[in-house]
């Protein structure tokens, strides 16, 4: 074993002293001491010696594989010192990288364009918590507890009082309990809902709600207000049509469809519910009802930016794959 042992050692010094470069160094050290390595190999077969042979030849073993690493250890010194040497080749007259420019996100981009539409119809821009209490998000909206509504917009709840909003909605009661009307806002904010995510839903996503309330308001200027939104936003040429809708906080509702054009053929895609404001959403507000008229409408902003691109998976705008961001 003895013999065996520094045959093995002078072999390995005489191939590592002569190593041409990091990469063949690297695959030597392996050779000889990694875990399948010739010196490896030899310390697994103690358990087949005798328990006399074993302590000495255990201990020259170790020995050698400490002189194999050293070895090692001083010609990748060499080699790197060798490396560290050569001179640079590159040219210092080139011009530097340019800093990487970011742009927007497709979704942020929506949000600016419709409240700049709205904000020239009037509107003023405003938001509120994402974390909202459960009597402003369902309650003073016209769902009480055991509504059946409630089940619709099924959330995420911090306890029984207070949740993580399922609409933007929340920011009409605090805007009507804190001004006094004639107003007029558009609020745009991230809203969460206990969905199953797939290629049109998600547990978290943008909404754009609306709300007017002066006197005399009626559902024609509901109409015409979404007209003029949407003819400003995707083109004169489009067509829509209102259809009847329940809505809890909103009496007489309708959902908003628009025909949309595209290889498959075309088909009418919904992309916003509204209505008149419900009185009692008024009186939980502190407005009379009996004064003051008003509507309401909200859209879901990544199903205006799928119209908009033509973009079939919503999980496409929450996955933030630098590769699909950079087509915008």
């Amino acid at each position: 074993m003895q013999e065996q042992i520094e045959s093995l050692v002078r072999e390995a010094k005489e191939r590592i002293e002569v190593a041409a470069d990091l990469e063949a160094l690297d695959s030597l050290r392996v050779h000889y001491l990694g875990r399948k390595g010739a010196l490896t190999r030899l310390l697994r077969g103690l358990g087949e010696m005798s328990p006399e042979e074993r302590p000495a030849a255990g201990q020259a073993l170790n020995v050698a594989k400490l002189e194999v690493q050293e070895t090692v250890d001083a010609r990748q010194a060499t080699l790197q010192a060798a490396v560290d040497a050569q001179p640079f080749t590159g040219d210092l007259t080139l011009p530097a990288r340019g800093a990487l420019q970011g742009s927007l996100h497709p979704v942020v981009e929506v949000v600016e364009e419709i409240c700049d539409i709205f904000h020239g119809l009037g509107f003023t821009r405003t938001e509120g918590p994402e974390v909202e209490l459960d009597a402003l998000n369902f309650t003073a909206l016209n769902f009480p507890d055991d509504h059946p509504a409630r089940d619709l917009q099924d959330t995420f709840y911090v306890n029984d009082d207070v949740v993580l909003r399922t609409q933007t909605s929340p920011v009409q009661i605090r805007t009507m309990r804190e001004s006094e009307p004639p107003l007029a806002v558009v609020v745009p904010g991230r809203v969460f809902r206990q969905e199953q995510p797939d290629a049109s839903h998600a547990a978290e996503f943008h909404q754009i709600e609306g709300l007017l309330v002066d006197h005399d308001i009626s559902l024609a200027d509901l109409k015409s207000t979404i007209h003029h939104f949407v003819r400003t936003f995707f083109g004169e040429d489009r067509t829509l049509r209102f259809r009847p809708h329940f809505f809890p906080f909103t009496e007489p509702s309708v959902e908003v469809d628009l025909w949309w054009e595209s290889e498959r053929g075309g088909r009418w895609l919904e992309i916003m519910g509204a209505g008149m404001v419900h009185p009692n959403v008024f009186e939980n507000a502190g407005v009379d009802s009996s004064r003051w008229t008003g509507f309401a409408f909200g859209m879901g902003v990544e199903r205006i930016v799928m119209v908009r691109h033509g973009i079939d998976d919503i999980r496409l705008l929450l996955d933030n794959d630098i590769r699909f961001l950079r087509q915008f």
